[in-house]
Parts: structure tokens; sequence; C-alpha cells
């Protein structure tokens, strides 16, 4: 490691706790993390204390059960949630704790070999239903940020965990003086970058390269945002760790094309790696699916999960990724959406959608904002892929050019 590890992970507690969820003196926290990502989690824990956290959970999961139950479960018991479990996440409406989700998962071939179907409805889409809620609303101040282990390292192909810490340690700027004022200085960038894309107010924006020719439409309510956000208490946090991206909520229903993935993604309710996905898209529905590794547990999902074939974000990062940096395809949603621009199906964000959080779901819906119980974002961009914004005139302007944002006010 470039510099004692106790340093670098107070660093990163610092930093996640500060500025990632922005604890308040007497509020709760909740650690979401797997066992092998502990050390990581007291790390937050101690911090959260720090600066005046009332109460901190740490709540453990292991996928090894999930396996078992995919393997041995009775069918009417997959993806099935205690009602403790969802009675805690429903109190949170109310306390309104700072979620810190932890991510990077150390097995990731952990569900090779398990049938598709069974693997499907082994996801709790119960308690997702509860927790994607008070998410994509900003309810709650809440972050995702990766923890490395020996096995996410193993399958990145870097040398040990240290190596991958180094890593990580780029990609969430602790390698800089000060990282809490390089997080606000990246924060204020990419809120000019989304200023700028809304003061164009595209009708379309169309991505175009290898395998990719997708235009996908902006409804009149759709706007750029990027960078941190604010919770129902005004509280500024910033919802990922590391992010790179400007993106907005489409209207489901204007995407027509094709694309083709530039990385290889971890598909989380799935426990499947995918890799060289090609999507069809008609009349804003994904209608052809394609990929020479994880074909069939995308399909699983879009047939599980209503809604799923729909687009629920669009998003540009561009040749300055502190994640693309670093040289690492890291299998990992968080960490890889951020090496290039990218989609994704399912949920949109009503945060990225004027006037969503005092709509219902189904009104939501009929504005053109899709709302699913799944968000999975694939990486499209490339220096080969451009971006352009139209306007509803037809008129069309680049937005980036070899990975480069060219777009000026």
């Amino acid at each position: 490691m470039s510099e004692p590890y106790d340093h670098l992970l107070e660093k990163y507690a610092r930093l996640v706790i500060r500025v990632g969820v922005n604890v308040q003196p007497g509020q709760a926290v909740v650690i979401t993390c797997l066992p092998e990502q502990a050390e990581a989690a007291r790390a937050l824990a101690a911090e959260a204390y720090r600066v005046g956290a009332s109460r901190v959970s740490i709540d453990y999961g292991d996928p090894h059960l999930q396996r078992s139950a995919v393997l041995h479960a009775p069918e009417d018991q997959l993806g099935t949630s205690r009602p403790d479990e969802l009675d805690k996440v429903r109190a949170w409406r109310e306390t309104k704790p700072a979620l810190i989700s932890l991510t990077g998962n150390p097995f990731p071939t952990l569900m090779d070999g398990l049938d598709p179907q069974r693997l499907a409805k082994s996801a709790p889409l119960s308690l997702i239903q509860e927790i994607i809620p008070l998410v994509t609303t900003n309810t709650l101040a809440w972050t995702v940020v990766g923890a490395p282990t020996p096995g996410w390292a193993a399958s990145v192909g870097v040398a040990d965990v240290a190596a991958l810490w180094d890593a990580v340690a780029v990609a969430m700027r602790l390698d800089e003086a000060d990282p809490e004022q390089a997080w606000r200085a990246h924060i204020a960038k990419l809120r000019t970058r989304a200023s700028v894309l809304n003061h164009h107010a595209f009708d379309k924006v169309r991505y175009r390269g290898p395998g990719t020719d997708v235009t996908i439409g902006l409804a009149p309510e759709s706007h750029w945002v990027g960078g941190s956000s604010a919770n129902e208490d005004g509280v500024e946090f910033v919802p990922n760790m590391p992010t790179e991206e400007v993106f907005f909520s489409p209207d489901w229903r204007r995407a027509e094309g094709t694309l083709r993935t530039t990385a290889p993604f971890f598909l989380t309710t799935m426990g499947a790696m995918v890799e060289d996905l090609e999507l069809e898209l008609r009349d804003g529905t994904i209608t052809g699916v394609r990929a020479s590794r994880g074909e069939a547990e995308v399909q699983q999902q879009f047939e599980l999960i209503p809604r799923s074939r729909h687009l629920g974000e669009v998003a540009i990062v561009d040749a300055d990724s502190r994640v693309a940096s670093t040289g690492l395809v890291y299998k990992d949603m968080l960490y890889d959406e951020n090496v290039g621009s990218h989609i994704a199906w399912g949920m949109g964000y009503p945060a990225a959608f004027r006037g969503a959080l005092e709509l219902s779901p189904e009104e939501r819906i009929d504005s053109g904002l899709n709302q699913a119980n799944t968000h999975v974002d694939i990486v499209v961009g490339s220096p080969e892929v451009q971006i352009d914004g139209i306007h509803a005139d037809g008129s069309v302007v680049p937005v980036t050019r070899g990975d480069e944002f060219v777009l000026r006010d």
C-alpha cells in the first residue's frame, strides 16, 4: 500500500461519514455489508460515533445463504423476507438513519452454475420494494461505497487486497492532501456540467459507436443532475462514492435503437457476470437481448421484475474519470459504471425528474418516469462512442468526442 493501512482506512471513514452521508449529531446510522467487509464497517461505525451519531447498526448479509436457498429451499420460500426485516426498513421513514451500503463482491463466481430461474426468484423483492422508494426519493441520506476484500481483489486481477485499496484510494480521491475539499470541488464541477446540459434543453440524446446507435428521449420534466443530493431535511450527501457522472431520468417511452456494452458487469441480484451484452430497444422497451455470458440471467430478470425492460437513467462520464484512470475492470457496478458513459434499465430517479417527488408511483409512470424494483447500470461509452444532443427542431449538438466533454454554454 502507498501508505499505512490504518491511516488510509481512517481517511476513508472520515470521507464517507462526513461527506458521503454527512452524518448529523443525534442521527442513527445503518451500515449494510458482508462479513468479509467487517473491518471497513467497524471503521465507519467508529467515525460515525465521533461525529455524534446516536446509534450505529451493522447489518451483515451472506451470499452463501442465498446460494443454499437456491439449491435447497422450497420454491414458495425463495426471495421471501421475515416480517421483522420489513418492519425495520419501514421504520426508517420516521427515524431517517444515514444508510451506508458496502459493495465489492468477495465471491464473484459463487452463483455460477445455479438454475437461473430459481436464482432470479431468490432476490428479496419484498425487501427491495421497501428500500428503493426511500433511496430514490432521497427520504434518507444514503451512499454506496466499495470495501476491498481478498476475493474482490482476486477477481479484479490485482496482486492483493492492499493493491485494490490503493486503486480505491485513487478513485475516491483519498490520495489528495484534503480529500473532503477535493470532493467538494469535484461536486461543484459535476454540478456545472449538469447546468450546461440543462441550459441546452435537449429533446433527445444519441449514443453512437461500434454496436451502439440508440436515441433516448427526455420528458419535459427530465433534467441533468450530478455530484450530491439533499435528503428531506436538506442535508447534502453523495449517493455514490466514487461518482464521475452527470445523468438524467429519461422518458421511458422514448428509446429506439441498439446498444452494446463496452465493459463487463456483475448483475448483483442474479449473482452473475455479464459480458458483451447487446440490447435492442423499440418504443422504449428492451425487445432483444444477446450476450456472450450471462444472457439467461438478464432474460430472467426481465421476465421476473415488472417494468425492468424500460430505461431509468442515462449518464455521461468523460475521460477525467478517476475510476477509469486506475485502468482496472472492477466487476462491481458502483465502480464500473464510472469507467464510462452508461445507461440503466429499471427504476428512474425522481431527483432527476422535476415534480416527481409529489407524484404517486403510478403518476410517475404516466408522466414518463419509470418505476421498477431494480436498477442496473451498464457501460456503453468508450472513446469510439460519441454522444450528441438533439433539440426539438432536429438540430444536433456534439456533447462528447473521444471521451471528452466538449459541450459549452
